[in-house]
């Protein structure tokens, strides 16, 4: 769609603008993270390329933060997407509020203003895996919201799909939280639980009646439901084995091509 084109142009019309070009798409999360650890000034402002999220909303963020907040999220009046979009969108902040604790997580956004001083707690950070928004509380717990215009979208349609946003809810949830490891806890305390049951009962019917108890059907579905918890289980432990066979890979989580300022080009290389 010819950004970096056009980011190369304001970058050498205007001093104050730097552009960042990836060596290919990293996700969202992962080029915010880099953008982030470039920037020089004392707050970041972070905020969609569309316009859905007004500049002339970023007053109110300040403001806001000015009252002593460390983070404040503009928190759209009416969001102006799709249905799916919106329900991913709510799942996945259930997802930040259940899993790491965050108060003020469904009223998060991508329009957000904070401190440039949170990012000394993430700054060894180095993993494919990012979530701005955990990263975040691992620097503060001083968050606030409020309130601000959504715009709809003018041109193209949005990257972020149903299938992306439920991903990106897995990512978060398996990356930054031992929840999923815990509800498999659960879930094999629950089906022991029910395993102790039927073999009471089967146990009970073989004394009361006597004989074989039928009901082959009934155990064979019982022992494929088990099987499933197992697996599922072993699923899970085999994503957080991945991320750590990731980590230990030492993958960024992206990898600069160039850096454009006024009127020079810069060549760097993120390690």
């Amino acid at each position: 769609d010819q950004s970096w084109t056009v980011i190369q142009a304001l970058a050498e019309r205007h001093a104050w603008i730097t552009g960042i070009d990836l060596m290919r798409n990293y996700g969202q999360h992962n080029a915010l993270l880099c953008g982030i650890r470039a920037a020089k000034h004392a707050v970041i402002v972070t905020m969609d390329d569309d316009l859905q999220h007004p500049p002339a909303e970023i007053p109110k963020l300040l403001a806001e933060l000015a009252k002593g907040y460390d983070v404040v999220y503009g928190t759209p009046i009416q969001e102006q997407h799709g249905l799916w979009r919106d329900l991913a969108s709510q799942v996945t902040k259930l997802a930040l509020q259940s899993a790491m604790g965050i108060q003020t997580a469904r009223k998060v956004s991508a329009f957000r203003a904070f401190r440039s001083e949170i990012r000394r707690a993430f700054a060894h950070y180095n993993s494919p895996y990012v979530s701005i928004d955990v990263l975040l509380t691992w620097g503060t717990t001083r968050f606030s919201a409020i309130a601000v215009e959504h715009a709809p979208r003018r041109f193209g349609k949005s990257n972020y799909t149903l299938r992306k946003l439920i991903i990106h809810t897995f990512n978060m949830m398996t990356g930054f939280s031992a929840l999923p490891l815990q509800l498999a806890s659960l879930l094999g305390f629950a089906f022991t639980g029910l395993g102790g049951l039927i073999f009471l009962y089967v146990i009970g019917r073989y004394l009361i009646e006597g004989g074989s108890v039928p009901g082959f059907p009934f155990l064979a579905s019982m022992i494929a439901i088990f099987s499933g918890v197992q697996l599922f289980t072993l699923g899970i432990i085999g994503e957080y084995l991945a991320r750590m066979h990731f980590r230990s890979m030492e993958r960024p989580a992206s990898v600069v091509r160039q850096v454009i300022r006024h009127k020079e080009h810069i060549q760097e290389f993120q390690k």
